[in-house]
């Protein structure tokens, strides 16, 4: 990272900013295209390993790509607001934001279905509680994991 002195190395706090996000930004390339969507996750944090869910239509754009292409990244960000100055060139933007690079897994059994959509569910909802799913529902959505091998954050505070 080219500015350390912006770079959060505690996972603690990388956590945080993953609990606070509840959108986070998929990066996919088919050839030489890159795509980026917008999606709605759950994770789970075991043993250092980083896990992020994410469910969506069994077809379209983002279906075909993963199941061509795998490799991912994925980006979210906070804590958003403008830092003012005397100057132009003294504004900034506070921020903070998790980057990360992993390996996307289209899930087949239910059991694993039902455990991203678990996490999912915690995640937007604050709520940990057993939730049901229909078997015409867990046919009918595509669930993902990515197991994500590095991820990094990055904070500019207000000052």
């Amino acid at each position: 990272m080219r500015r350390s002195d912006r770079e959060i190395t505690d996972v603690e706090e990388k956590l945080k900013i993953l609990r606070k996000n509840k959108v986070f930004r998929l990066g996919m390339a088919e050839q030489n295209q890159p795509y980026i969507v917008p999606l709605n996750f759950g994770f789970e944090f075991d043993g250092g390993l980083l896990t992020l869910y994410f469910h969506g239509a069994r077809e379209g754009k983002k279906a075909d790509i993963l199941a061509r292409n795998s490799q991912v990244c994925f980006e979210m960000d906070g804590e958003h607001s403008l830092v003012t100055g005397e100057e132009a060139a003294a504004y900034s933007f506070a921020y903070e934001s998790i980057i990360g690079f992993g390996t996307a897994e289209l899930l087949t059994k239910d059991e694993e279905k039902i455990r991203g959509l678990d996490a999912l569910m915690k995640h937007q909802t604050g709520e940990d509680r057993e939730w049901h799913y229909t078997e015409s529902q867990l046919k009918a959505v595509a669930v993902y994991r990515i197991r994500v091998s590095s991820f990094s954050g990055k904070r500019r505070p207000q000052k």
